[in-house]
Formats: structure tokens, sequence, C-alpha cells
């Protein structure tokens, strides 16, 4: 009898444990990951560098990504925006009966755990981060909550690209040097823009559907074809802006290895052209997220290299 109870439960396990993973939208979390590897890689050219500070600000970035999403999932179904069929969602509500207030709780319960993260890097370099923390919180809960949420207005991309991007490319960078520098700065800003590109991309996808519910995004106010030139023209903005840097000698020559990753956004871009079902353009979706996370990697790992080498 037991080894049948054990086979028994162990799908409904592994079912709760997909439901709150797919909550997370973990195919969204290296948005998180990159700029804070790409700040720590920045800080190496100039000290050693402090793991547990390291540490500490990768895991808050990621709960508090993963705690947007929440929010993003929890108002989305409050609106009414969200069904059982709808793509590119986690589904806990919808799909899976998870109580709306469930989803709240465990986001709040992230940020809690990210204030206490936060608590120990300010302790370890400079309270005025906890304003900055904050505010970065404060624009991850109104991206889909109040009145007028961010996600539903034409500066999605560029609020998700600052405050995902350079701010905490910045932060991270600071926490082990105590300064800012113009470099530092300068190489944030692809990464603003290919951060920028994962929410135009999920926005041209949803265009339809975020048109008949009165959002007014950017993706909405350019049309589908312009805005997949657009997508286009921030992946080539991107690399350009990598190589100018190199021109410059602002960095190192080995941060042109950031080429590898120009398929994938060609790739990308290819996928949305000709594409109106939604289903149709998670592939594009997909590589939108991966060129950012390649780009990024691939910008870190030039990083490390210049500096080793």
């Amino acid at each position: 009898m037991q080894p049948q109870m054990q086979t028994s439960s162990s799908p409904a396990i592994n079912k709760s444990w997909r439901v709150w993973w797919q909550l997370t939208r973990p195919h969204t979390l290296t948005a998180a990951f990159v700029p804070v590897l790409l700040g720590t890689a920045l800080a190496i050219h100039q000290t050693d560098i402090h793991f547990g500070l390291f540490f500490a600000m990768l895991i808050a970035s990621l709960l508090i990504q993963a705690a947007t999403n929440m929010f993003n999932e929890y108002y989305d179904f409050k609106r009414g925006l969200d069904n059982e069929n709808s793509v590119g969602i986690g589904g806990a509500i919808v799909r899976d009966g998870v109580k709306p207030q469930t989803v709240m709780k465990i986001a709040f319960g992230l940020y809690g755990v990210s204030l206490l993260l936060g608590v120990y890097i300010c302790m370890n370099s400079s309270w005025w981060l906890a304003v900055i923390g904050l505010i970065c919180m404060a624009a991850g809960y109104f991206y889909t909550g109040g009145p007028v949420p961010i996600a539903y207005t034409p500066f999605g991309e560029i609020v998700a690209g600052f405050f995902m991007g350079m701010l905490i490319i910045l932060i991270s960078f600071y926490i082990q040097t105590s300064t800012i520098t113009l470099t530092s700065i300068l190489v944030s800003i692809p990464i603003v823009i290919t951060v920028g590109a994962i929410l135009l991309a999920n926005n041209i996808r949803d265009l339809d559907g975020d048109k008949e519910n009165g959002r007014k995004t950017l993706a909405i106010l350019l049309g589908r074809q312009k805005a997949i030139y657009l997508l286009a023209g921030m992946f080539i903005v991107s690399y350009f802006w990598v190589f100018a840097l190199i021109g410059m000698a602002y960095t190192s020559a080995w941060l042109a290895i950031v080429a590898l990753s120009a398929p994938k956004a060609i790739r990308a871009t290819k996928g949305f052209i000709g594409k109106t079902i939604p289903m149709q353009m998670m592939p594009a979706m997909k590589a939108t997220a991966q060129t950012n996370t390649i780009f990024g990697f691939l910008l870190s790992v030039g990083l490390f290299l210049g500096y080793f080498l």
C-alpha cells in the first residue's frame, strides 16, 4: 500500500511546484540576473568583489522581478484581461485555481524578503540605496497596479528599461565600488534597450487584445508593422553602441563578443513579421528575451576577459 500512496501523490506535488514556478514567469527572470552580473563585471575592474553583496543583490533583484510578475498576474485578472486561454501568463489564477489574494500575499512576501536583503546591502554600502530600492519596488508594483498602470501606457518600455536595466546595473556597480562612473552608465545603455525590447515584443504579441481592452501601449500607437521596425532598430542600436564604445576606447575590444548573439536578435525580429496570432508570435517573444540574456551575458564575459587577459 505504501508504494501506491507515494505514486498517487507524486503527480500532485509535481503539479503544485510547476504552478508556483510558472507563476514567477521564469523566462523573465534573466532580465534581473543579467544587470546584476554586468554591474559586477564592471566593478571588477576597480575593486575586489564582495560576493556577499553580489548574491544579496542578485537574489533581491530576482525576488522583486518575480513579485512584479505576480502583481501583473493579479491585476490583469482583476481587470478581466486574463482568461484560461491567455498566452504568456503564469496562469495560476485562471487555469490552476489559485486564489488571487494568495498570489498577492506571496508577492508582498517576496518584497519582504528583498527588503531584508536590502538592509544587509545598505549596512555594507550606503543607506541612500534604501530610498532607491523602495522606488524600484514601487515601480514594480505600479507597473500593473494602481489607477493608471505604467504597462497600459506608451512608457512601459522606457520604465522597464531604466529600472530593470540601468538602475540595477548601477546599484550592482555602486555597492562594490562606492561610486558611479561614466563608463558604467554608458555600458548600461544597451541593456536598457534590450530590456525595453522584451516589453515591446510582449506588446506586439498582445497588440490586438490590448487594443480591445483600452490599453495605449507603444505598439498600439505605432501599429504592428512600425513596432516591428522599432524592435529591429533597438537591436541595431544596441550592437552599434557597444562597438562605438570599443572604438572610443571606453571599453575593451573583448566586448565585441556580443556579436555572437546577433542571430538570435535577427530571429526574434523575423519571427514577428507576417504574424497576428499571439501563439504564433511566442517563439519571437522567447527569442527577444533570449537576446537580452545572451547579449548581457556576453557583455559581462567580455568585461571579465578584458580584466583577466
